[in-house]
């Protein structure tokens, strides 16, 4: 299976666990590879109160890298959209993680987020979708 097609999947995989759980959820297919900003995916709760936009990442390491521009697209778009960026990552055999950008280590080319500081800084799918505003 191709990188790209593993992460699709995992997209996928989120797209459906929102829906499941009755917030609207929709993908966007190429993100990052168009002249507009845009994240993985854009889900809102039912009552409307809240927008989340995400940037996927899936990984076999415990290391994950993010461009500047992935998170300046995801920045750009939450505050036109009125949405609140979250970075997603699922580590090798590990549940869905839900990371606030500030909680990203910024590096010379980009952002990095390491295992052991996902899971003491970020929360689970079902802590995402109960968060308070």
């Amino acid at each position: 299976m191709s990188h790209k097609s593993k992460g699709s999947n995992a997209e996928r995989e989120l797209l459906h666990m929102f829906w499941s759980r009755g917030w609207p959820c929709l993908r966007s297919a190429g993100s990052g590879s168009m002249k507009y900003p845009g994240p993985d995916l854009l889900a809102g709760s039912q009552d409307k109160t809240r927008r989340v936009a995400i940037e996927c990442k899936t990984t076999k390491t415990n290391k994950v890298y993010l461009n500047e521009n992935d998170i300046n697209q995801i920045k750009e778009f939450s505050a036109i959209f009125d949405a609140r960026p979250w970075f997603a990552v699922k580590f090798l055999r590990k549940e869905w993680l839900f990371i606030m950008l500030e909680d990203l280590e910024k590096t010379p080319t980009g952002y990095v987020i390491d295992q052991k500081k996902a899971e003491l800084r970020g929360i689970s799918f079902n802590e995402l979708i109960s968060y308070d505003k």
